[in-house]
């Protein structure tokens, strides 16, 4: 068998050179360009099973190279961008062209090779099957701190097997972390399977997670072994049936499980992440078991919600805009600069998914291409009940003074109860006059008697 061509371009003499020698080491064919023309005239001579292109070339950049190649319907071989100045923008662009992946400089070993390794069984596949396979891409959106700090975690965790429990409220992207850390490890051409915790009844709880030994061929496959070396997700696990809880400590303390009317006991290799929300670690009283929480918190990330991060909501919607377009052919329309302050602003109760769900929406229903405030006041004009926490509230909905009231309301009641209902020591807490006080909480209609009684 012939060994796999991989043609790479750049225009750093030193990174073209220290590429082919790595990978010729590793018993690939490399061809080297300096610059686009080079390129193209490498790849009419031979196609190449892998393509390594730089974005930041002097005459043609690697994204415009990479466009004129997608648009021509060239020989369709998989392309991994390189970068020393990656930016997510640049990462979305490379993928919605047909890239690969994306790798940044200075780069690493083991993840370049890794990477190329994918991407020729990729192309191998595609030979196949007449269908590139392009994984979507899973990197969390945002150039915000928080996001930036949530990818550096992620990356650096991604290449262990330790369990991961990922904690963060509904919507707010737990499930595409997860997917991104596959994505990452060493197991990501193996299997990613997702699992709703609360799916798993008591009646059959043991057949789907372990199968059932049975003569011949048809017998069915658990998840545990249908995942292998590959990553089994549990979504919400504190909805976990008690006995599926005794079901899965068993198993993850002793790495094994046995198929239905089996004796053998199978090993898992699988590797186990998880999600749940942040009150998780306050569960064991209402029959959560702590020692499965144990076992399922090895590491655990904090998915924040979109609220802490909401400088990067414009961003976000034109991530979900170009994804639309792309994946379910929608007119494509952008949103203004008014309408994306309001958006900013907004609490997104629902995090990410609300956002994405209103992206959808506003596409699906059509208009002119510039998405106006007006609009958006229209599709957010429904709000949210008053049980919600303040900080979920869509304040910038009301009228000023109503607003204002409602914000005061809930601090004094929150204020309250962190005072075990003590007005005077409210009243130094909030800085002000005691008398002003007790007028204010009967204004609000705060019952501050009750909390005191409490």
């Amino acid at each position: 068998m012939s060994a796999a061509h991989i043609l790479v371009v750049d225009d750093e003499a030193d990174i073209r050179s220290l590429l082919k020698e790595i990978l010729s080491e590793e018993g690939y064919e490399v061809e080297v360009a300096a610059n686009a023309e080079q390129a193209r005239a490498a790849r009419a001579r031979q196609t190449p099973d892998l393509v390594l292109l730089d974005i930041w070339m002097p005459d043609v950049d690697g994204i415009t190279l990479l466009r004129e190649w997608s648009s021509a319907n060239a020989d369709g071989c998989p392309v991994v961008m390189m970068s020393g100045h990656g930016t997510v923008e640049t990462a979305v662009e490379a993928t919605r062209l047909g890239a690969f992946d994306f790798v940044e400089k200075p780069l690493s070993l083991a993840k370049l090779l890794r990477t190329v390794e994918r991407a020729l069984d990729a192309g191998k596949r595609r030979r196949q099957s007449g269908k590139l396979l392009v994984p979507p891409i899973m990197v969390p959106v945002g150039k915000s701190r928080l996001m930036q700090q949530l990818r550096t975690q992620l990356q650096q965790i991604a290449t262990h097997s330790s369990s991961v429990l990922l904690v963060g409220e509904p919507g707010s992207g737990r499930e595409a972390c997860a997917r991104y850390l596959h994505e990452q490890s060493g197991r990501s051409v193996r299997p990613f399977v997702p699992l709703i915790a609360s799916t798993l009844r008591e009646t059959d709880a043991q057949l789907r997670l372990f199968g059932r030994e049975e003569a011949g061929h048809g017998a069915p496959v658990g998840l545990l072994e249908e995942v292998g070396n590959g990553t089994l997700f549990i979504s919400e696990i504190e909805d976990l049936p008690m006995s599926v809880q005794r079901l899965l400590i068993g198993v993850l303390e002793s790495g094994r499980f046995t198929r239905l009317n089996g004796t053998q006991p199978l090993t898992l290799s699988a590797r186990v992440l998880s999600s749940a929300q942040p009150d998780i670690e306050h569960r064991g009283a209402e029959g959560f078991r702590r020692d499965l929480l144990a076992q399922l918190n090895a590491l655990i990330v904090r998915v924040p919600p979109l609220r802490e991060y909401a400088e990067d909501v414009p961003e976000l919607l034109r991530h979900y805009v170009d994804r639309a377009v792309d994946s379910e052919g929608l007119p494509f329309r952008r949103f203004s600069v008014a309408a994306q302050n309001r958006l900013r602003n907004y609490p997104w109760p629902d995090n990410v998914r609300e956002l994405r769900n209103l992206v959808q929406r506003l596409l699906i229903q059509g208009g002119p291409e510039e998405i106006r405030l007006e609009e958006i006041e229209q599709e957010l004009a429904v709000q949210q009940p008053s049980a919600e926490p303040l900080v979920k509230q869509d304040l910038l909905a009301l009228p000023l003074r109503e607003a204002r009231e409602q914000f005061e309301r809930a601090y004094l009641q929150q204020q309250l109860l962190l005072c075990n209902g003590k007005v005077g020591q409210l009243a130094k807490r909030v800085g002000m006059e005691r008398t002003h006080l007790y007028r204010k909480l009967r204004s609000l209609g705060v019952d501050f008697r009750n909390v005191s009684e409490d």
